[in-house]
């Protein structure tokens, strides 16, 4: 196994080689190591930015950043600031995007299974609109109104019974699934007349999320073709195709721009006559390729005839996403960006499970070493967001990098941290 240097389009906007070591917004990977530590979280501030405007300027009508692939204060803050509303799907993501200062009025409810808590939450600070996901939720809604809260703007979700190629996790808008009102069912149009007819609520549109990671624009024309006629038959103002634009991860892989994205879906919409406010939700394409990790080689361990394990400081706490849906990533070491990867290795992390696997089939330098900084590329999205402290591992830390300038956005976990919660016996 032989690859040559990490390709390009896999690595942030402002990355850049100088000598043999890369750089990101200016600033050199070895150095943030050096400060910071790793594992680290890496962001190119320019390229989460140009993504940003890029998706407003797409879907004019209203996008939403979907905050489900990573939030911290300084992410809420940044898509606020390029003109995005933010989609929060639990009272904590709520929380954060509040704290972050995003006016309530910005904010989309998501959640298949919210709270009377989460849902009373919402509505005191005045979100700017709730997806319906259930005949419960719906209740909900009614008691709390009834107990005196403001009736809200609210999209129901419809499930459009469709089968997208990506993993079977990440489907949400086949049949068989927790999301949303089935059409199939006939509970999408019983969904629709419940919400209309409701004093409670001021149903405005429908929505549909059909699934992550889609690399084929034709899957959203389906769902749009799908909910044409809810549109036309309820006379309804707004329909959302929700996000999952995918993203390249390796190299081989190419993925539709956020534009090529609209497009299809502009496109889709006209064929099928919808005149109507076209707005998505796109999460992963706004941040996975912002983002690097940065780790510390540990271990190596030569297995003869077998293979080579290259063991490193996280592993599946920061970065689940190999675990759970065997997602394929690329490595190579910032000391040596340009250099040839011809030495085949698994990479892996530190937990006590046979599976913590963070790259299967790894291409590195044959001059790996123990205390190399080790990077693998496209992280920014539900690596930091899915982390855990499994085993107790310390939660990395994130820098945003640009203009040759690094700012900590949120700061490494302590050991202290770990029992912050802990009630003394």
């Amino acid at each position: 196994m032989s690859l040559g240097a990490i390709p390009e389009y896999l690595l942030p906007d402002t990355a850049a080689v100088r000598g043999d070591r890369l750089s990101i917004g200016g600033v050199d990977l070895i150095e943030l190591a050096e400060q910071y530590g790793t594992p680290l979280f890496v962001y190119d501030e320019d390229h989460l930015r140009s993504r940003c405007r890029e998706a407003v300027s797409a879907f004019p009508d209203g996008v939403a950043y979907a905050t489900k692939a990573f939030l911290s204060q300084a992410m809420a803050r940044l898509a606020w600031e390029e003109g995005m509303a933010l989609d929060v799907a639990t009272g904590g993501e709520l929380h954060v995007a509040l704290a972050a200062g995003v006016p309530a009025d910005r904010l989309v409810m998501h959640g298949n299974n919210k709270s009377t808590a989460e849902l009373e939450m919402a509505l005191d600070v005045g979100v700017g609109r709730i997806v319906l996901d259930s005949f419960a939720e719906v209740d909900r809604i009614e008691s709390l109104v009834a107990a005196g809260k403001t009736p809200p703007q609210v999209l129901v979700r419809l499930n459009p019974g469709i089968d997208v190629h990506t993993h079977e996790y990440l489907q949400t808008g086949i049949t068989d699934s927790k999301f949303g009102f089935g059409v199939v069912s006939g509970e999408a149009h019983r969904a629709i007349e419940l919400a209309a007819a409701s004093p409670s609520m001021d149903l405005i549109g429908v929505h549909a999320h059909v699934g992550s990671q889609i690399f084929v624009a034709e899957s959203f024309a389906k769902a749009i073709g799908a909910l044409a006629p809810f549109l036309r038959d309820h006379d309804l103002e707004e329909i959302s195709i929700g996000g999952g634009l995918g993203v390249a991860y390796i190299t081989g892989e190419s993925a539709p721009s956020i534009t090529q994205w609209s497009e299809s879906v502009m496109d889709a919409c006209r064929r099928h006559g919808i005149n109507a406010r076209i707005t998505a939700e796109p999460g992963r394409s706004i941040v996975a390729k912002a983002a690097v990790t940065l780790y510390t080689v540990g271990t190596i361990k030569e297995i003869d005839g077998v293979r080579t394990y290259v063991a490193v400081d996280g592993g599946m706490s920061d970065n689940p996403r190999p675990v759970l849906y065997g997602s394929g990533y690329e490595a190579f070491l910032p000391r040596a960006v340009l250099a040839e990867r011809d030495k085949a290795v698994r990479i892996v992390g530190k937990h006590c499970e046979s599976g913590d696997v963070i790259v299967s089939n790894a291409a590195v330098p044959s001059d790996i070493a123990v205390g190399d900084i080790l990077c693998t590329p496209v992280t920014g999205a539900y690596g930091h967001s899915m982390g855990s402290n499994y085993n107790m591992i310390l939660r990395p830390a994130v820098v945003f990098v640009r203009n040759g300038e690094a700012r900590l956005v949120v700061r490494r976990e302590k050991y202290s941290d770990l029992t912050t919660r802990d009630i003394p016996s």
